[in-house]
């Protein structure tokens, strides 16, 4: 029992696997028919399958997945979900090759899958289409064949060389842009972005090693575009033309565009054959039709395009041109008369009318059918163009074309308006010389042909009878004699028909024009001519300014220009303007036709600079400074400016200029100067300060006007003497401090004993050379023997304890005292010192002491105290040759000591004066 339900274990999942596998595989249909063809023409394999009828039954849902092999390479893998029927059709799939066909074998399976099922069924065999590139050639082919290739577009050309032969030369003329080039038997060549300002034509080159070749040609154009401007008409309600505008294609020859019109309800295919020179066109017969609908198609290789047009003929009336056009003239009207073709149709027309100024006016006729039509208000004696054109009265569509242009001149009438006139007066003896100017302003209107100017002059006062005389018309001015009364002269134009009005001057009596000089004011040019202002007077109804267009010539063609009253400046140009030649203005007001001068006005257009420099003649020089005197420019009419001052340039030859007060200027070789100008055009003298002395200076001067100065070619040289004050000072600074050390050096002993005597050096002392006074190793001075420079007694018995030696002026020998038995030898009396005492009746006593501790036979020879009789006299005393004792007044006589010391601040103290200090007869130095 337990076995049996073992074996029951193991086959039912076995069944049930066995059940799963056997349905999974009644899912799967295989392809059971595959057929692969090609279309050249347009690169593409056509491909048709099947599979088994079952499928189509069920109606299953399937997908197929498609593959595509070039050559042993898979280059295309595609699926297809399709929804079988019970009519069984087979399946249909295209694809569009990137090479031509021809170039490679293609070869294509399929297999499916059930969208209820997992497994796909196996893949049916390859379906192949064999190319050229297996077939015996003879010699090398490209393909694709020949054809039109659109603009922008790529393609991919092949060679395919003779059997057992390799592609040597593949190429393509023009050079275009070539995207890939494979190198084997089949050589692939793809060109890109072609376009046709390359060439419209791309030729392909291809040979082989075997010197076989083959060539073939493709056109690159464009694709028709929808007929633009498409219309229909007539002009005779016969015939029906069509047209529109010519688009280009870059495609010429079989390959260019062909048009076709045709008719919706008509049983012809094409109404009429276009023509298409600039505009498209196409006309045919209308018949009883009213109602049309026509289609033109343009198509060429690359495509087809069509636009459409619904109209009524009694709506699309386009007449012709009006012809036999004539007219009439008058003074002032035209009448245009013309004849048209459709005297069938009502139509009313237009004329345009063109003025001798160019400017265009339009005349509609009033009523309709009408052939004729009057112009007024036309000007005599002036020449007009007008031309006709019609357009229907009703449904108006369209105006015709224009009639051929008419031109026509009216016939003359009376000059309108006035000459403008003016004058020019010159005193002569006895009278006066008018020169009378006249011209056509353009209120004047001539009319005709102007054959005379007719002048006319009388005496105001009296009443005289008029004097005229008459000019040809080519003349615009004349001259006569006045006598110094006022005038009144008349001016006239005539032509064929009549005289103008008369234009009226008032010339006023000599004594009436007599006016102080007038200053000439200055007045600037400008970009537009030279610019002018007066003062306006209220009595004045006119201005006007007149001028010389040339100022230098004879005559200088006198101009003139009027302005109205409230008009009180004005630009003033001319076509004979020139710059830097100098104009005159004269500004007149006139009432009642009689003028007056106001001011008058010079003035330049443009200022040039001057043709001259100012002359030097005269240059003062100091040591830093240079004056500069020079003449008066000439500012007469020849001149090209106004001078409007001077510039002074100033630089020394070696350096740059940097003179105070100046301006840096810098020339074209670009070396520096100094400039000072001068605003005053009569100033005539400049000084030049901060000069350097002794210095070689450039210096030039320029008169400059509005328009500059001319370039600096010409420099004066100067040279600036020395500076005597220097030298003064230089001598104070260096002479004297010179001579002053050099006699301080040739009286250097003198000076120093003077200012600096000799100081003892208490070190050469001879107390403490003496081997008695040393105690261990240490000298030992012994007060005894370190006497004082001097002693000053405070009270008399302290005096009286020294031992004072006395001296008269009598006698030089010294007085010993031995008091006390003390030896008093270093107590001496000086010769000399009493030499320097005043002199006096009575003896007086003077007391000198000694200190022999600063006694140095070193210095004993440069003492200037020293005594020449005592060293000389006896030399056995040593402390006398060595050392000669300052002295000073007795200080033991208190007469004496009153009398010679003054600074002393009290009589009765001793005090001790160091040697260093200069003792000369109780004072100091």
């Amino acid at each position: 029992m337990m076995n049996h339900f073992m074996i029951l274990a193991v086959l039912i999942p076995l069944r049930t696997c066995h059940t799963s596998y056997s349905q999974q595989e009644s899912d799967v249909f295989p392809v059971t028919y595959l057929n692969v063809s090609k279309d050249l023409d347009l690169q593409r394999l056509l491909v048709e399958w099947d599979v088994v009828k079952s499928a189509h039954d069920a109606e299953l849902a399937i997908s197929f997945e498609i593959q595509v092999r070039r050559t042993n390479e898979v280059v295309w893998t595609e699926f297809q979900n399709v929804t079988l029927d019970k009519l069984g059709k087979p399946l249909h799939w295209t694809w569009d090759s990137n090479i031509p066909l021809e170039c490679m074998s293609h070869a294509v399976r399929i297999r499916s899958k059930a969208e209820t099922s997992k497994i796909w069924s196996q893949w049916s065999l390859w379906e192949t289409l064999p190319g050229l590139d297996t077939s015996n050639r003879s010699g090398p082919q490209i393909f694709p064949k020949e054809k039109v290739l659109a603009e922008g577009s790529n393609i991919t050309l092949c060679c395919i060389g003779g059997k057992g032969q390799t592609i040597k030369e593949f190429s393509v003329f023009p050079t275009v842009d070539v995207v890939k080039r494979t190198k084997s038997q089949v050589r692939l060549l793809t060109v890109g972005n072609l376009s046709h300002d390359k060439g419209s034509n791309i030729h392909v080159y291809c040979s082989d090693e075997d010197k076989g070749s083959h060539e073939a040609a493709f056109f690159v154009g464009k694709p028709p575009d929808t007929p633009k401007n498409f219309s229909c008409q007539t002009q005779d309600m016969k015939r029906v033309t069509c047209t529109w505008r010519k688009e280009e294609t870059y495609l010429y020859g079989r390959n260019s565009p062909q048009y076709t019109l045709s008719e919706t309800s008509s049983q012809k295919m094409a109404l009429c054959e276009a023509s298409c020179p600039e505009q498209c066109s196409c006309s045919w017969d209308i018949g009883q039709q009213q109602i049309w609908n026509v289609t033109v198609t343009v198509e060429n290789p690359l495509g087809k395009k069509s636009a459409t047009d619904v109209f009524d003929v009694k709506h699309r009336v386009y007449p012709t041109a009006p012809f036999q056009v004539w007219e009439d003239c008058t003074d002032t009207e035209m009448t245009l008369h013309w004849n048209y073709k459709n005297t069938e149709i009502e139509l009313f027309c237009q004329t345009e009318v063109v003025q001798p100024d160019g400017k265009v006016e339009l005349h509609n006729s009033s009523v309709a059918d009408s052939r004729r039509i009057t112009l007024r208000g036309l000007r005599p004696h002036t020449e007009y163009t007008a031309r006709v054109r019609c357009g229907a009265a009703r449904h108006f569509w369209r105006w015709s074309e224009w009639s051929q242009p008419l031109t026509c001149r009216t016939k003359e009438g009376t000059p309108s308006g006035k000459l403008d006139i003016w004058r020019e007066i010159t005193p002569v003896f006895g009278g006066r010389n008018v020169t009378l100017f006249w011209k056509q302003t353009p209120s004047f209107q001539a009319n005709g042909k102007i054959i005379s100017y007719e002048v006319t002059w009388e005496k105001i006062e009296d009443g005289s009878q008029p004097e005229s005389i008459s000019f040809s018309s080519v003349y615009n001015s004349t001259r006569i004699f006045l006598d110094n009364h006022s005038y009144r002269i008349s001016v006239m134009a005539k032509n064929n028909v009549n005289f103008s009005l008369p234009s009226i001057l008032i010339i006023s009596r000599a004594t009436d024009n007599s006016t102080e000089e007038l200053k000439e004011g200055q007045v600037n040019g400008t970009d537009d001519g030279i610019f002018l202002s007066w003062e306006p007077r209220s009595i004045y109804d006119s201005y006007i300014v007149d001028w010389c267009n040339f100022p230098r010539l004879q005559p200088c063609d006198l101009q003139w220009k009027r302005f109205g009253s409230n008009i009180s400046s004005a630009v003033i140009s001319s076509a004979a303007f020139v710059p830097g030649v100098r104009y005159k203005f004269h500004v007149y007001g006139s009432v009642a036709n009689r003028a007056s001068l106001l001011e008058k006005k010079i003035g330049y257009l443009k200022e040039l600079p001057p043709h001259l420099d100012p002359i030097v003649r005269k240059v003062d020089l100091t040591y830093n400074s240079v004056t500069l005197s020079w003449d008066s420019y000439l500012t007469n009419e020849s001149e090209p400016g106004f001078v409007r001052g001077y510039h002074v340039y100033v630089s020394p030859i070696q350096g740059n200029c940097n003179l105070k007060g100046s301006k840096k200027h810098i020339l074209s070789d670009e070396s520096e100067l100094c400039k000072y100008t001068i605003e005053n055009p009569e100033e005539k003298r400049y000084t030049v300060k901060h000069l350097m002395p002794n210095t070689k200076y450039k210096i030039v001067v320029k008169a400059f006007t509005g328009g500059g100065e001319t370039p600096i070619v010409n420099f004066r040289y100067i040279d600036t003497p020395y500076n005597s004050n220097m030298l003064y000072f230089i001598f104070l600074l260096v002479i004297v401090p010179t001579l002053v050390a050099a006699i301080c050096h040739w009286k250097m002993k003198w000076l120093k004993e003077w200012c600096c005597p000799v100081i003892p050096s208490p070190n050469k002392s001879k107390v403490l050379s003496f081997k008695e006074f040393k105690m261990d190793s240490e000298k030992v001075l012994k007060i005894n023997d370190c006497l004082p420079d001097m002693l000053a007694v405070d009270s008399n018995a302290d005096a009286h304890k020294l031992h004072p030696v006395t001296w008269s002026p009598v006698s030089s020998t010294p007085t010993e005292d031995n008091t006390d038995g003390h030896n008093s030898s270093w107590i001496y009396s000086s010769e000399n010192v009493a030499r320097d005492f005043p002199s006096t009746s009575t003896p007086q006593t003077h007391t000198c002491f000694e200190n022999f501790a600063y006694s140095s036979p070193l210095e004993a020879e440069s003492d200037p105290y020293q005594i020449p009789e005592t060293l000389e006299a006896g030399k056995t005393n040593q402390a006398v040759v060595l050392y000669q004792p300052q002295c000073y007044i007795d200080i033991f006589h208190e007469d004496a000591a009153s009398t010679t010391r003054k600074t002393g601040e009290r009589k009765n103290s001793l005090k001790y004066i160091s040697q260093t200090d200069v003792c000369w007869l109780g004072g100091r130095l």
